[in-house]
Protein backbone atom coordinates (compact mmCIF):
# COMPACT_ATOMS: atom_id res chain seq x y z
CA UNK A 1 0.00 0.00 0.00
CA UNK A 2 1.30 3.80 -0.83
CA UNK A 3 1.73 5.99 1.96
CA UNK A 4 -0.30 8.71 -0.04
CA UNK A 5 -3.68 9.41 2.04
CA UNK A 6 -7.10 10.98 1.41
CA UNK A 7 -8.43 12.74 3.97
CA UNK A 8 -12.29 13.15 2.58
CA UNK A 9 -14.15 15.57 4.21
CA UNK A 10 -18.23 15.32 3.91
CA UNK A 11 -21.11 18.12 4.05
CA UNK A 12 -20.99 21.68 6.15
CA UNK A 13 -17.11 20.86 6.87
CA UNK A 14 -15.89 23.64 4.05
CA UNK A 15 -17.86 25.86 6.74
CA UNK A 16 -14.71 25.52 9.24
CA UNK A 17 -14.40 28.65 11.04
CA UNK A 18 -17.48 30.20 10.63
CA UNK A 19 -20.55 27.38 11.02
CA UNK A 20 -20.45 27.02 15.41
CA UNK A 21 -17.01 28.00 16.27
CA UNK A 22 -18.04 27.30 19.57
CA UNK A 23 -18.32 23.31 18.72
CA UNK A 24 -16.44 23.09 15.76
CA UNK A 25 -13.72 25.77 16.35
CA UNK A 26 -12.00 28.98 14.62
CA UNK A 27 -10.00 26.68 12.37
CA UNK A 28 -10.97 27.10 8.66
CA UNK A 29 -10.83 24.33 5.92
CA UNK A 30 -8.06 25.22 4.02
CA UNK A 31 -6.23 25.58 7.30
CA UNK A 32 -6.80 22.47 8.39
CA UNK A 33 -5.86 21.36 4.83
CA UNK A 34 -3.02 22.46 5.55
CA UNK A 35 -2.27 20.96 8.71
CA UNK A 36 -3.38 17.78 7.43
CA UNK A 37 -0.69 18.19 4.93
CA UNK A 38 2.04 19.41 7.39
CA UNK A 39 1.13 16.37 9.45
CA UNK A 40 1.53 14.20 7.00
CA UNK A 41 4.62 14.94 5.71
CA UNK A 42 5.65 15.03 9.59
CA UNK A 43 4.70 11.00 9.44
CA UNK A 44 5.92 10.39 6.18
CA UNK A 45 2.42 10.63 4.38
CA UNK A 46 1.41 12.28 1.28
CA UNK A 47 -1.84 13.74 2.15
CA UNK A 48 -4.88 15.05 -0.17
CA UNK A 49 -7.70 16.59 1.54
CA UNK A 50 -11.30 16.54 -0.32
CA UNK A 51 -14.43 18.16 0.81
CA UNK A 52 -17.74 18.22 -0.63
CA UNK A 53 -21.45 18.66 0.35
CA UNK A 54 -22.69 16.35 -2.21
CA UNK A 55 -22.96 12.48 -1.41
CA UNK A 56 -22.65 11.50 -4.90
CA UNK A 57 -18.88 12.61 -4.73
CA UNK A 58 -18.01 11.47 -1.17
CA UNK A 59 -18.83 7.87 -2.80
CA UNK A 60 -16.62 8.22 -6.14
CA UNK A 61 -13.70 8.91 -3.66
CA UNK A 62 -14.80 6.13 -1.17
CA UNK A 63 -14.87 4.09 -4.40
CA UNK A 64 -11.83 5.16 -5.79
CA UNK A 65 -9.77 4.69 -2.29
CA UNK A 66 -11.36 1.39 -2.55
CA UNK A 67 -9.78 0.15 -6.30
CA UNK A 68 -6.76 2.27 -5.96
CA UNK A 69 -5.81 0.96 -2.37
CA UNK A 70 -5.75 4.13 -0.68
CA UNK A 71 -6.30 4.81 3.13
CA UNK A 72 -8.83 7.71 3.72
CA UNK A 73 -8.51 9.65 6.69
CA UNK A 74 -13.22 9.98 6.77
CA UNK A 75 -14.97 13.08 8.22
CA UNK A 76 -18.37 12.21 6.90
CA UNK A 77 -20.14 14.98 8.52
CA UNK A 78 -23.89 14.03 8.84
CA UNK A 79 -23.64 11.66 6.68
CA UNK A 80 -21.98 9.28 9.52
CA UNK A 81 -25.38 8.87 11.12
CA UNK A 82 -27.44 7.96 8.27
CA UNK A 83 -25.80 7.22 5.15
CA UNK A 84 -26.27 3.43 4.11
CA UNK A 85 -24.24 4.72 0.88
CA UNK A 86 -21.81 5.68 2.76
CA UNK A 87 -21.74 2.55 4.98
CA UNK A 88 -21.47 0.49 2.11
CA UNK A 89 -18.74 2.91 0.46
CA UNK A 90 -16.39 2.00 3.45
CA UNK A 91 -16.98 -1.51 3.85
CA UNK A 92 -15.22 -2.09 0.47
CA UNK A 93 -12.10 -0.58 1.28
CA UNK A 94 -9.40 -2.82 1.96
CA UNK A 95 -6.61 -0.23 2.58
CA UNK A 96 -7.08 1.54 6.71
CA UNK A 97 -9.56 3.82 7.31
CA UNK A 98 -9.88 6.37 10.58
CA UNK A 99 -13.11 8.06 11.43
CA UNK A 100 -12.84 11.57 12.69
CA UNK A 101 -14.99 14.28 14.18
CA UNK A 102 -14.09 17.32 15.27
CA UNK A 103 -16.38 16.98 18.46
CA UNK A 104 -17.27 13.69 19.92
CA UNK A 105 -20.89 12.41 18.91
CA UNK A 106 -21.40 10.77 21.59
CA UNK A 107 -21.57 13.82 24.37
CA UNK A 108 -23.36 15.63 21.63
CA UNK A 109 -27.30 16.20 23.10
CA UNK A 110 -28.85 15.14 19.70
CA UNK A 111 -29.64 11.36 19.74
CA UNK A 112 -28.90 10.50 16.33
CA UNK A 113 -25.54 11.79 16.91
CA UNK A 114 -24.85 8.79 18.54
CA UNK A 115 -25.02 6.19 15.93
CA UNK A 116 -21.95 5.78 13.09
CA UNK A 117 -22.67 3.70 10.01
CA UNK A 118 -18.88 4.90 9.51
CA UNK A 119 -17.14 3.12 12.68
CA UNK A 120 -18.12 -0.28 12.05
CA UNK A 121 -15.30 0.07 9.20
CA UNK A 122 -12.94 2.16 10.97
CA UNK A 123 -9.60 0.93 12.20
CA UNK A 124 -9.55 3.98 14.68
CA UNK A 125 -12.53 6.61 15.86
CA UNK A 126 -10.76 9.70 16.83
CA UNK A 127 -13.39 12.20 18.41
CA UNK A 128 -13.83 14.91 20.02
CA UNK A 129 -10.19 16.52 19.92
CA UNK A 130 -10.62 19.38 17.46
CA UNK A 131 -8.48 20.07 14.48
CA UNK A 132 -5.90 18.00 16.65
CA UNK A 133 -8.29 15.26 16.03
CA UNK A 134 -7.03 14.70 12.35
CA UNK A 135 -3.43 14.88 13.48
CA UNK A 136 -3.85 12.01 15.81
CA UNK A 137 -6.09 10.47 12.66
CA UNK A 138 -2.91 10.67 10.30
CA UNK A 139 -0.58 9.54 13.23
CA UNK A 140 -2.89 6.36 13.85
CA UNK A 141 -2.98 6.01 9.74
CA UNK A 142 0.77 5.84 9.59
CA UNK A 143 1.78 3.54 12.29
CA UNK A 144 -1.00 1.20 10.69
CA UNK A 145 0.95 1.75 7.75
CA UNK A 146 3.93 0.52 9.04
CA UNK A 147 5.43 3.54 11.38
CA UNK A 148 6.06 6.94 10.67
CA UNK A 149 9.28 7.48 8.77
CA UNK A 150 8.99 11.58 9.15
CA UNK A 151 11.98 13.47 11.48
CA UNK A 152 9.62 13.69 14.51
CA UNK A 153 7.74 10.26 14.86
CA UNK A 154 4.84 9.70 17.17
Amino acid sequence: MSRRVWVLNGPNLGRLGRRQPEIYGTTTHDELAAACRAWGDEVGLEVEVRQTNHEGDLLDWLNTAADEQTPVVLNAGAWTHYSWAIYDACAQLVAPLIEVHLSDPQQRPEEFRHTSVVTPHASTVVAGKGVDGYRLALAALAELLGGPTGPTGV
